[in-house]
């Protein structure tokens, strides 16, 4: 028989009659084993063992598989957070060493290049805000960030501006003149103008002349009020409470308004003038040579002290009587179907600004990639004029403040002379105090802050921010589902408007008052004053708007070496909902922006 099936023999150490050498081979046995028995289970304990064993090994390699699972979608999860915060701070460092290799390379060149790079003016804080949003992507949005957080109070505000107003009707037999209005600046200066001149037409009992539009060196538009505005809606709109002509009669429009005293300059008019002003300095003139020309005429009506019933009909005028032409409203129908991704309202909002051309929801969305979504609007006042006339330093080094300068020289040589004759305050001051506009950086931070994600889609208000791409790194790599009327519109579709930077904004206005959120970076802006008007009188306590103040927030943002997220946050937040209460206008305030006053809505009981 071979090995396999020969018999079990007994341990070497075993001899059939030697007791001694068994007693020394049990002693050696696990456990102590000492009886006959003993020997006979040996084997089988030996078995029993090794399964035991063999068990407790695949036990500890499903346990650590688990683990190493466990440790892997960890792993992924924090190298994903690291990933965005290194990209964030490679984006912001690509062009700064870019400029050092040019250096090298080429000398002086590389220089200049670095030198145009805008530094990071709040790295730390720009590194926790790309963490909390790459930790917070897949979390669900507050409704709180798309609503207005005092809703019952605001759509207690009803408009009432439209109502018929038997008072303002002039006698026309007794007709003083006529009045013409050249208003200067971009579209919402000269839509404020227009009100302003309404207003004064029927204090003065006149005959408005439809207005005419300035050319500005600035703005470069040839853009007159009928290529904005609808000009037979405005005259019957208005009809019943001011007398209002396309043109002079011809026997007038051979005067020389210079030569016989009837021109009214800025000089002439102080900004924010009484009533009684224009009847003692206006009317006089009206009735001597029946004309006056107002040059200018920007914020020459003060809002306070005003009769109630002309200020009514400056609201009458703001929320009803400018409606946008068919050419605007088409076009800026179609960009906040394209952004909401064809969704549509029937609101009052979307009723006054798009006219017939309110969208229809179609049977297939016009992007399948996304659902139909909400958008916030940010009109981030950063543009070269503003920036220049700041006076602020925006981290662009010698090179930028020679470019400004320079600016200044040809279109603000007032500022430029106050800058030589006076001691200006600094920079960093001017900061402190509040009166920088906020950089885009600032704006994502803002954001960010208040807790809007990372897929957030955002329309840009304007195309021409100062210092462009290096200005806007910062914006875009947080928020990159950013777009504006350029990336929306075709070329053909933008054709119509181009060279017309005043019908551009109208498109901007659009875009903005019709936002699911409006955010602005700057309360002083005409376009933020207006459009915040705009969604308080027709927005129904739906319309939410983000407005910072700008002191507080340079003080929150001054402590950016020690300030950690969560306190950041906290603060910023309490900051803007501070902003969003519910309040009326109190006496001086524009009531373009602040239309909640019984001269132009009415507030249920």
């Amino acid at each position: 028989m071979g090995k396999q099936d020969s018999p079990r023999s007994p341990p070497p150490c075993m001899g059939d009659n030697n007791q001694l050498a068994v007693k020394k081979c049990y002693s050696i046995l696990p456990h102590g084993l000492k009886n006959e028995g003993a020997y006979i289970k040996f084997p089988k304990n030996i078995a029993n063992s090794r399964r035991q064993t063999a068990l407790r090994k695949h036990a500890r390699l499903v346990i650590w598989t688990f683990v190493l699972v466990a440790c892997f979608f960890l792993m992924d999860s924090l190298m994903l957070s690291i990933v965005h915060c290194m990209n964030l701070h490679n984006s912001l460092s690509q062009r700064k060493l870019y400029g050092s290799e040019e250096l090298n390379r080429h000398g002086k060149v590389g220089y200049e290049k670095e030198e145009k790079t805008s530094r990071v003016m709040y790295e730390r804080l720009l590194h926790m805000a790309s963490r909390t949003l790459s930790e917070n992507q897949f979390r669900h949005d507050s409704p709180m960030l798309w609503e207005e957080p005092y809703k019952k109070a605001a759509s207690a505000w009803k408009p009432c501006a439209n109502k018929h107003n038997k008072k303002l009707q002039g006698n026309a037999a007794n007709r003083t003149g006529f009045i013409l209005v050249s208003a200067n600046g971009g579209l919402n200066q000269q839509r404020v103008a227009v009100c302003n001149a309404v207003a004064v037409a029927s204090l003065l009992n006149a005959t408005l002349v439809l207005p005419k539009f300035l050319f500005s060196s600035v703005w470069k538009d040839t853009s007159q009020f009928g290529d904005i505005y609808q000009e037979e809606y405005f005259m019957t709109v208005l009809r019943d409470d001011v007398s209002i002509v396309k043109e002079l009669p011809f026997h007038l429009k051979l005067l020389d308004m210079e030569a016989i005293g009837s021109l009214v300059t800025d000089m002439d008019i102080m900004k924010e003038s009484k009533p009684s002003d224009f009847v003692e300095k206006v009317l006089p003139l009206l009735l001597k040579n029946e004309v006056v020309h107002f040059l200018g005429f920007g914020n020459r009506l003060a809002f306070d002290p005003l009769p109630s019933d002309l200020q009514r009909l400056r609201c009458k005028c703001n929320f009803h009587a400018l409606k946008f032409v068919p050419k605007i409203q088409e076009t800026g129908a179609l960009l906040v179907r394209r952004i909401r991704n064809y969704d549509a309202r029937s609101g009052l909002l979307d009723q006054q600004l798009l006219g017939t051309y309110l969208p229809e929801i179609p049977s297939r969305p016009h992007n399948s990639t996304r659902s139909l979504s909400k958008y916030l609007a940010l009109h981030l006042r950063f543009e070269m004029d503003m920036v220049a006339y700041s006076l602020c330093d925006f981290g662009g080094g010698e090179n930028e403040r020679k470019e400004l300068q320079a600016y200044r020289e040809i279109h603000f040589p007032t500022l430029v002379m106050r800058m030589r004759d006076t001691k200006l305050i600094s920079s960093a001051k001017l900061r402190k105090l509040g009166r920088c506009p906020l950089t885009p950086e600032e704006a994502a931070l803002m954001l960010s802050a208040i807790g809007y994600k990372r897929d957030t889609y955002i329309y840009l208000a304007g195309s021409h921010i100062y210092g462009e791409q290096s200005k806007m790194l910062p914006l875009t790599e947080l928020y990159p589902n950013l777009v504006t009327k350029e990336n929306l519109l075709t070329s053909s579709e933008l054709a119509p408007f181009k060279n017309f930077s005043s019908q551009l904004a109208a498109l901007d206005f659009i875009a903005c008052a019709t936002a699911d959120v409006f955010a602005m970076t700057d309360s002083g802006s005409q376009l933020s004053s207006l459009v915040t008007g705009y969604r308080t009188y027709y927005g129904a306590g739906r319309a939410p708007t983000l407005r910072p103040n700008k002191k507080r927030f340079a003080k929150i943002l001054s402590e950016t070496s020690t300030i950690n997220w969560h306190e950041f946050e906290g603060r910023v937040t309490k900051m803007i909902e501070e902003n969003q209460r519910v309040q009326v206008r109190r006496v001086g305030r524009s009531i373009y922006r602040q239309p909640r006053c019984p001269e132009c809505m009415c507030k249920a009981s």
